[in-house]
């Protein structure tokens, strides 16, 4: 039987009992629409401490995080640092790092450089990587190679506990099983359902993970498809190229259909705000199916911290219903 996220992080300390991703867990709110929304990655390597605010609050100089970070929000991406899962010495050498460059949009594909500069990252074409042209990105990125999906877990403890509790034991625990694929990353959203990971370069977000879990998501994407077990509200949190309800709607019609292949489904919204009540959204399966799909964002009922510290608020989920 595969391990709980709770029996992984034994010996690695314990959430505290009004954590919020335990109280997600014991309420079983959906996860479905909540992934962080980005088109593309550009994610680096930056070991030792990270602060609340990675890109600026570590060992990566500030001004360099900062415009990264601002330049990829400008073009609807998103920066992440990385750490390799274990004990997080920063040696201060000026060496290279490991880098990915991931589309998320159709079409999507994934590039690594290994012994990355920091001037060489800030020559990159975010434009060509925004609009998903991987030529001109290879163009601007000397040493980039094509590489096969990887798995970054969210473990940033000092946004939120419960990534590092529950997160780095995974992050591990996952390297282990998939050597090479799985790296420790700041913060990608969505803590209350810890332990979270995007899977690159799908943009694929999801929850409630454990170590043996998360190689069998690399193992299956390998394959072009998604484990079964991924399927539905408890771990799908939705594909990060689309909107929070849109997101909901292409989640809820891959578990109706069981569809696990990763490139089946595309999702674009007929009704943006469904006359102040709801969103409308087209499904549209690779083999000619379609379904129409209305999302609603209603109360869930439970009182809840988002986020650890914060103050208990009411609970949302998307109402799914096919049209």
């Amino acid at each position: 039987m595969t391990p709980s996220a709770d029996d992984v992080t034994a010996g690695h300390g314990t959430s505290a009992p009004d954590a919020c991703s335990v109280g997600f867990d014991r309420a079983g709110l959906s996860a479905h629409g909540t992934a962080a929304r980005a088109g593309f990655w550009l994610a680096l390597e930056q070991e030792g401490p990270w602060g609340r605010v990675a890109a600026t609050e570590s060992h990566l100089p500030p001004e360099t995080g900062r415009w990264l970070d601002e330049q990829c929000a400008a073009r609807g991406g998103r920066l992440l640092l990385l750490r390799r899962p274990g004990r997080h010495p920063d040696p201060h050498t000026a060496g290279g790092r490991t880098a990915y460059l991931a589309f998320s949009g159709d079409a999507p594909w994934l590039l690594a450089a290994s012994g990355a500069s920091l001037d060489d990252l800030r020559g990159v074409d975010l434009d060509a990587l925004a609009r998903g042209d991987r030529a001109a990105v290879l163009a601007s990125l000397p040493g980039a190679q094509p590489v096969g999906p990887v798995l970054l877990v969210c473990t940033n403890g000092r946004r939120d506990v419960c990534c590092a509790l529950r997160g780095r034991p995974v992050a591990l625990e996952a390297a282990r099983l998939s050597p090479g694929r799985v790296w420790e990353s700041s913060h990608t959203g969505g803590h209350r359902f810890a332990p979270t990971a995007v899977l690159l370069p799908q943009g694929v977000a999801l929850a409630r993970l454990d170590g043996a879990r998360c190689a069998e998501v690399l193992a299956a994407a390998d394959e072009g498809r998604l484990p079964e077990w991924a399927l539905g509200p408890h771990h799908d949190r939705g594909r990060s190229a689309l909107t929070a309800p849109a997101q909901a709607a292409e989640s809820h019609v891959r578990e109706l259909a069981r569809e696990t292949a990763l490139s089946a489904l595309a999702t674009r919204t007929i009704d943006p705000d469904g006359g102040g009540e709801r969103s409308v959204h087209e499904v549209l399966h690779a083999d000619g199916r379609r379904w129409v799909v209305g999302v609603e964002r209603r109360p869930a009922g439970p009182v809840l911290p988002e986020s650890c510290g914060k103050p208990a608020i009411p609970a949302h989920e998307w109402l799914v219903r096919l049209l």
